[in-house]
């Protein structure tokens, strides 16, 4: 069972990123020193779980941890910089820092290399979550030593439990609309005035008029979901923001 490092430092490792094309040794220095540090570890880029909730979890909750008091969210993986990189771009992860630990020493010296040989990973990191302030781990949420690849403690939300309680999560809000649609234009413009993150689903890229009917009972665009429930279009949003 891997150990839990609460109150210990964090290992002083140089990881070796890319930026711009050009490789950039970062530091755990640099990393951590003087900051509030949220950092998240997965087995691997591009694997069901991390690509699925792992990653988007924390990417989504971003700006409630730095409204309490996060400077910034870190995930680190047994990857190569170019595979950490792609990866980023595929999730949209704007809002994580993607760090390499291509060599897996700072796994190692978290005590988190673990031997995945029989799924043809080789040495890869357990899955975890911690806090650090200033280089030093406030505290650790380790999965469970379970066959396969538990994913029960180290998500996004158990952390923000952990830092506050109380801290409310922003609405999931979903607008399916088309290019060139001034309506779209319009309920897009409410969203960012009143603050509000949201998926873009554009309508013959990324779903069908068919699908659209399917899903929201509608052929016009634009159709806005908040949490789960149909809003309707622009005009409609325009009433719930009223009504709020």
């Amino acid at each position: 069972m891997v150990a839990n490092r609460r109150g210990q430092r964090v290992p002083n490792v140089t990881f070796h990123t890319r930026k711009d094309n050009q490789w950039v040794d970062v530091t755990t220095d640099q990393l951590f020193a003087n900051k509030t540090v949220v950092v998240f570890s997965l087995p691997g880029a591009y694997t069901p779980t991390c690509s699925s909730t792992h990653l988007p979890g924390y990417n989504e909750l971003a700006g409630i941890f730095k409204e309490n008091g996060v400077d910034d969210i870190i995930c680190i993986s047994v990857n190569d910089a170019f595979v950490m990189n792609e990866w980023s771009k595929d999730q949209e992860a704007e809002n994580i820092t993607l760090i390499p630990d291509g060599n897996g020493e700072f796994t190692e010296g978290m005590g988190m290399l673990v031997d995945k040989s029989d799924l043809g990973f080789g040495k890869r990191s357990w899955r975890y979550s911690m806090l650090v302030r200033d280089g030093v781990i406030n505290q650790m949420f380790i999965e469970p030593d379970e066959p396969g690849d538990p994913f029960k403690v180290s998500d996004a939300e158990t952390m923000l439990r952990y830092i506050n309680p109380q801290a409310v999560k922003p609405e999931v809000v979903s607008l399916f609309a088309k290019v060139g649609c001034p309506f779209c234009a319009r309920a897009k413009a409410m969203l960012k005035e009143h603050g509000i993150n949201y998926e873009e689903i554009t309508l013959g890229k990324d779903i069908t008029t068919r699908s659209l009917r399917a899903v929201t009972g509608a052929t016009t665009v634009p159709q806005v979901f908040i949490d789960g429930k149909l809003i309707g279009g622009s005009e409609a949003l325009e009433a719930y923001f009223a009504a709020k």
